[in-house]
């Protein structure tokens, strides 16, 4: 009689190896989906929807003339644009009277006072204007005014600037 077990097979050891894989593999993900799934809403929690829409000051249709200029200063264009923000909105739209465009805008950044607005043109029967641009308002110097910024770059990509005051 011998002191020792006897040898234990290993017939079924790969098998019990490869479900301890899978079944590890699977907690492993499914972890992970959880916890990417919690910091998402851990992230959408934190970010009140105040800061991330129109405040209650830029509400209104505003309205005044831009002045438009290369990367150069170089005087290009004067035009009317008309911008309509609703409070507590993340989307507006503008119209640019002169040059017969509208387009829509979509809120992308607020810093403080400071709202940052991608410009996606919607209507241009003369093809006179840019299709996609960026919008910057702050406060305007009076009361009752915002100061604009229209970034964009042209159809032969010369990097254009405009800006005004609306009221």
């Amino acid at each position: 009689m011998s002191l020792w077990p006897p040898p234990r097979s290993s017939r079924h050891n790969a098998k019990r190896r490869r479900g301890v894989i899978v079944m590890s593999g699977a907690a492993v993900l499914l972890l992970g989906a959880a916890g990417g799934a919690a910091w998402a809403l851990r992230d959408r929690a934190d970010t009140p929807m105040s800061e991330a829409s129109v405040p209650d000051s830029y509400a209104g249709t505003w309205s005044g003339e831009m002045s438009q200029q290369d990367a150069d200063g170089n005087h290009i264009l004067d035009w009317d644009a008309q911008v309509k923000l609703e409070s507590g909105a993340e989307r507006g739209v503008s119209v640019w009277a002169t040059l017969n465009c509208r387009g829509s805008l979509s809120l992308t950044e607020r810093h403080g006072d400071r709202l940052v607005f991608d410009y996606v043109e919607t209507y241009d029967p003369d093809a006179r204007c840019i299709d996609e641009s960026e919008l910057t308002l702050t406060p305007g110097s009076t009361t009752g005014t915002l100061e604009a910024t229209w970034n964009a770059v042209s159809h032969d990509g010369t990097p254009m600037i405009s800006t005004g005051t609306l009221r």
